[in-house]
């Protein structure tokens, strides 16, 4: 199987290969976008995500055997020009929460509600997060990528990185009254990019 590098430089001499790039990664990019924007600025961030590759394959550093950093960091540029559809969704989300838990008391239906006021709470403290830690955060948990991919896609160091979701880790643990996590489960099953020294 091709690496996205070795993809990316055969696109250069051949335009059509790099279809394979796009079926390997359109739909995780989708899903990126329509979680913070909704499905109707997915399509277009998508789409656009990957014109904006396109146009910008002789830039790609061909070092780097994985794209998803280079096109998710395309991806959330991108969707910082869609800022108000995604603050929106999360008002949404906020707002239905609340209202759908007033709304039906049913004990047959109690852990739907806890889930959606739960939604609903996440939302508002994702809202009222700092942007740059939001889009760190949201790089790390929808997005899948490593400390040193998101540190690639926001071409910051991965010190910065652990920073940031540092914040918006303690900003979810406050207004959300979590439990602080373990060591252990603070790497989600994913293995650091980088010794914490690094």
């Amino acid at each position: 199987m091709s690496t996205d590098s070795e993809i990316i430089r055969r696109s250069r001499d051949s335009p059509a290969v790099f279809g394979e790039l796009y079926d390997r990664h359109a739909s995780a990019i989708y899903r990126y976008a329509a979680r913070r924007a909704g499905e109707f600025a997915a399509d277009d961030v998508t789409s656009e995500t990957f014109l904006v590759a396109w146009e910008h394959l002789e830039r790609y550093d061909t070092s780097r055997d994985d794209a998803r950093p280079w096109l998710f960091g395309i991806a959330t540029n991108l969707l910082r020009q869609h800022h108000r559809a995604e603050a929106s969704v999360l008002r949404t989300a906020a707002k239905t929460a609340s209202s759908e838990a007033i709304a039906d008391d049913s004990d047959r239906i109690a852990a739907e509600v806890d889930a959606k006021v739960a939604t609903g709470r996440i939302a508002q403290a994702l809202r009222d997060m700092a942007a740059i830690d939001r889009e760190t955060l949201l790089l790390y948990a929808w997005a899948d990528l490593t400390y040193e991919g998101i540190a690639q896609a926001m071409g910051v160091p991965v010190g910065t990185v652990r920073s940031r979701l540092n914040r918006a880790r303690q900003t979810l643990q406050a207004q959300l009254n979590l439990e602080r996590p373990t060591e252990t489960e603070n790497h989600h099953g994913r293995p650091s990019a980088a010794p914490r020294d690094a």
